[in-house]
């Protein structure tokens, strides 16, 4: 047995055996009560044998075999991506009715975990040498492996997909009946040949996939579940292709599982989302955590009437009533994804209604299609993806700049969402269109999460959460955040890391495209793109400077396991290294020198060359898993150039990926931002505040007429560099605090910008808009004790989680009894609420 892992400090455990095993498909069907706070139900999950087990079966047939994902036999998808209808009721040998599994379990024997088990409960995590039985297998047990936590799983059951009506097509040949090992053969062989399905059959696929999860079960199947893992066997099964491949599972999660939160809404209303949790989804539902296991899925989701369910789904749900006071909401996705994108939000959410989104949609079309017609040769070629109804061979779907999207948020936020939201979606959308191209995905619902939510946005198939600290103000940071997510759709999702461990692959180029995104959205100049990207390297090196200073050093790699990224045990588990250190979750280094090395890489190349060979890595890796290797050997291979220069893959690893600090080529970089317009006017503007300083630290008590100072308009990323330049000085006097905040409106942030603002006889009427701007002013709060700010602080640290963390330390290092009073006030009142993280992040800095 191997050595129980600390789940709050060491690396993250993939235990699931995709080696051996590979889900294609699960079907979940879940009840949510927010009374207990508990999700139950029943999930279904549809199986291949793994790609690197080549054994024979007991019956002496050769097992069956499966090529890893990324290297499936290439087939060409149909042009078929027709928006979804509700799986129909099916006929069957055993009742379907309309995808609700009413399964009971035995007579309750649960462990005092809420675990019931038919086998002693295990005391530790086996190794795959253990669990896979694969060198003995005559003389051990097969074990499927699934990746599980805090939830309680009650029976675990193979499932007689043969005795669905009609299913007789998919067995070829064989007849329906024989003896027991023939029939357990013929399962298997059922559901293979219904994973396998060509693409333009995918809603008769999801219409037996629905049929078989409703199958009855044929048999009990023996379970132990761990810390981390639910461990399955059949007694007598000595090899995965023996194994049923398709299985049903009884379970229920807790209320302190970590994969959902339970909370209230900013109207008080209560909810439930999966928050992006370090564990993923194994708390919410087992599964295959290992990015290798693209699967698809349908869910139907019950609640109580009053509630919306929005889900990762390729389809706009409409719920269905199946009883007085209860809905049922169902959605599926066609393209095979990891199970740690599923995603799920249960609330009192509203709709945010637009105007007329034809209209703006047909608008954008015409405007983006001239810039994407030259890449529409690499949409004729085969996809390398594993087969399913791909938008990038859809010729509708390649001309569609701007997908369906609708906008969900609590009812006290609704009017900020249609002053500043819904106008900015087809407008990054559009931008995000005519970088990259086709959209990966059909469609986008935005829903504006709870105040505890711990980042700025999160973004998951067909669905992005977004904090509500992005609404404030103008639309700058709405609009950043927005086109930050949308390019996940790319990066990230529709093209993943074959290693969690490289993040960069996701944040470094997410944060490199909202530059473009954003820029295009606003329609700017060349000039103006220029400024404000080099103004926002600047302060994106100040912060990676600032982060390597105060991290560990092993945390700032961005290819951690270096040669060994990639490779997976024998049984296909593995570790996401550092995944469960909490105070990486708040770290942005992935973000920035991933960013920082993609920027060089475009000054290199040429920025319209380089965006080429995006759109050209795009069209060529969307539905796969990739390595760092695989970008940077295609952008080489078209440039040759460059390897001359000394530019290769192993100087690259090198310089930027596989060591800690700063990279060397950035250092010389650095100093040059300094000299932007945008820069040298915000150098301007902080001396004026400095002198303004020392003249009234130097004049005395008496009231004295002030010489009449005039501040220009900044923009809101001017602004932060602003503020950051003075929380440089030593002493700020409370006058000229108390001048900062009402001269940039500091505490409101809806009012329209001004062209200028005079410090003296007039009043002060500018507004900026950032996040970053209400961060750097609280840290300006709590460096100077200026009282009169404190309510701002405790506002910022109630209603900003995302980006309040660390203010907690700020207020105790300087060893303030009121500002330590205000920390353990604020933790206080939000400690409930907290994701587990940041709670435990801000507990160390308090007790």
């Amino acid at each position: 047995m191997e050595t129980q892992l600390d789940p709050m400090k060491d690396d993250l455990p993939l235990m699931a055996n995709t080696s051996h095993m590979l889900v294609k498909h699960y079907i979940l069907d879940l009840n949510v009560d927010f009374k207990s706070k508990v999700i139950e139900g029943i999930i279904v999950l549809f199986f291949e044998t793994g790609s690197r087990y080549k054994k024979t079966s007991s019956t002496g047939q050769e097992g069956c075999q499966l090529q890893c994902d990324e290297t499936c036999k290439i087939r060409a998808s149909e042009p078929c991506h027709v928006p979804g209808t509700n799986v129909s009721a099916c006929s069957s040998k055993t009742e379907c009715n309309d995808f609700t599994v009413c399964g009971k379990g035995e007579e309750d024997t649960s462990d005092k975990n809420g675990n019931r088990s038919n086998k002693e409960q295990a005391s530790g995590i086996s190794n795959s040498k253990n669990c896979c039985g694969i060198e003995n297998h005559g003389n051990k047990d097969f074990l499927l492996v699934l990746d599980c936590c805090d939830l309680s799983v009650l029976k675990v059951e193979e499932v007689d997909v043969a005795a669905v009506s009609g299913i007789e097509k998919f067995t070829k040949s064989a007849k329906l009946t024989g003896v027991s090992k023939e029939l357990e053969n013929l399962r298997n062989q059922i559901v293979h040949e219904l994973v396998t399905l060509p693409a333009d059959r995918w809603k008769e696929q999801l219409h037996y996939f629905t049929c078989c999860s409703q199958a009855p079960g044929c048999g009990e199947l023996l379970f132990t579940t761990g810390t981390w893992s639910l461990e399955i066997r059949k007694s007598g099964i000595q090899t995965p292709a023996d194994f049923p491949h398709a299985i049903r599972i009884w379970y229920k999660t807790k209320p302190e599982g970590r994969s959902v939160t339970w909370t209230t809404d900013q109207s008080g209303r209560p909810c439930v989302y999966t928050m992006g949790s370090p564990i993923n989804n194994r708390a919410l539902f087992p599964c295959q955590e290992p990015p290798v296991a693209l699967s698809t899925w349908q869910a139907s989701v019950r609640t109580a009437a009053g509630f919306v369910v929005l889900m990762s789904g390729e389809n706009s749900a409409e719920p269905v009533q199946l009883q007085e006071g209860i809905l049922s909401w169902y959605y599926y996705v066609t393209m095979p994804m990891p199970a740690s994108t599923f995603t799920i939000a249960v609330g009192c959410w509203q709709e945010v209604k637009q105007q007329s989104f034809t209209a703006t949609a047909q608008t954008n079309t015409a405007f983006s299609l001239v810039s994407s017609q030259d890449d529409f040769r690499w949409h004729e070629e085969i996809c390398r993806h594993v087969e399913y109804p791909c938008r990038f061979q859809n010729p509708a779907a390649r001309l569609q700049a701007v997908i369906p999207y609708r906008v969900f948020a609590p009812w006290c936020l609704m009017e900020r969402c249609k002053e500043r939201l819904l106008q900015l979606i087809p407008q990054c959308l559009s931008a995000a269109y005519i970088t990259l191209g086709t959209h990966p995905f059909s469609r986008l619902d935005v829903l504006i999460v709870p105040s505890n939510f711990s980042s700025l946005g999160m973004a998951s198939p067909h669905i992005i959460f977004l904090s509500q600290s992005v609404l404030p103000g103008g639309s700058h940071l709405c609009g950043t955040r927005l086109c930050h997510e949308i390019a996940h759709a790319w990066f990230g999702l529709a093209i993943g890391a074959r290693d969690w461990t490289e993040e960069w692959l996701s944040e470094g180029f997410a944060t490199f495209l909202e530059d473009i995104f954003w820029a295009r959205a606003q329609q700017l100049s060349h000039d103006e793109v220029k400024g404000q990207q080099e103004l926002k390297a600047l302060l994106r090196w100040r912060r990676l400077r600032d982060e390597v200073q105060n991290s560990e050093e092993e945390l700032q790699v961005l290819r951690p396991k270096k040669e060994n990224t990639g490779e997976l045990s024998e049984s296909g588990a593995s570790v996401v290294k550092h995944g469960l250190k909490a105070e990486k979750i708040f770290m942005q280094v992935h973000y920035l020198k991933g960013y920082f090395l993609l920027r060089s890489l475009a000054r290199i190349i040429g920025e319209a060359p380089y965006l080429a060979s995006l759109r050209k890595f795009v069209h060529k890796f969307h539905g796969q898993l990739v390595l760092s290797q695989d970008f940077l050997c295609m952008l080489l291979e078209d440039i040759p150039e460059q390897k001359q220069s000394g530019l290769t893959v192993e100087s690259i690893f090198q310089n930027w990926l596989d060591t800690s600090g700063i990279p060397k080529p950035l250092l010389e970089e650095g100093e040059t931002w300094k000299e932007c317009q945008l820069v040298r006017q915000v150098s301007g503007e902080v001396t004026k505040w400095i002198q303004t300083n020392q003249r009234i630290r130097k004049s005395s008590k008496k009231k004295r007429k002030q010489d009449e100072v005039v501040f220009q308009k900044l923009l809101p990323d001017q602004l932060v560099l602003l503020l950051e330049t003075l929380l440089e000085e030593k002493t700020l006097c409370p006058r000229i605090l108390q001048h900062l905040e009402k001269t940039y409106q500091l505490r409101e942030q809806d009012a329209e910008d001004h062209n200028v603002v005079y410090f003296g006889e007039r009043g002060p009427t500018i507004t900026v808009s950032a996040e970053n701007v209400r961060h750097r002013w609280c840290e300006l709060v709590v460096k100077h004790k200026y009282v009169p700010g404190y309510g701002d602080v405790e506002t910022f640290l109630r209603e900003d989680q995302a980006m309040g963390v660390y203010l907690y330390g700020e207020l105790m290092v300087n060893e303030d009894v009121k500002q330590q009073e205000l920390a353990h006030k604020c933790f206080a009142a939000a400690q409930e609420h907290m994701d587990a993280s940041s709670a435990k992040v801000v507990a160390e800095m308090l007790f």
